[in-house]
């Protein structure tokens, strides 16, 4: 965690049913381009009010640890055991048995997808 993240975190809804955790100083780069969209544009205004309405703010505790909010949890279906993926500049939190449901609803397999996206 860089020293600008301030050992803070932004959590809020991810968009396939996952807890999404920014760093503190990511989680301001996010906010640069929110400002940047339209409140009058129906889709903008949604969106906005979906990922700022689920947003908390979590601290690490001396044992380096966050409390995650029960209404994050609830809506992740997050019950005891969690799996982390790190996504690059945010951190994904899944119900485990979720996340392989997720893994598998793909019919093509991780090659065929790497090969697609990464031409």
């Amino acid at each position: 965690l860089a020293p600008e993240a301030q050992d803070t975190f932004v959590l809020t809804r991810g968009t396939d049913r996952c807890i999404v955790a920014y760093p503190l100083n990511e989680w301001r780069r996010y906010e640069e381009r929110f400002v940047q969209l339209n409140q009058y544009d129906e889709k903008q205004r949604f969106f906005l009010r979906m990922i700022l309405s689920w947003c908390e703010e979590v601290e690490l505790d001396p044992q380096q640890r966050i409390a995650i909010p029960r209404r994050l949890l609830e809506f992740a279906g997050i019950e005891g055991k969690v799996t982390i993926v790190g996504m690059m500049d945010h951190l994904e939190l899944w119900n485990p048995d979720e996340f392989v449901r997720y893994l598998e609803s793909f019919g093509d397999s991780y090659e065929q997808v790497a090969s697609a996206v990464m031409k």
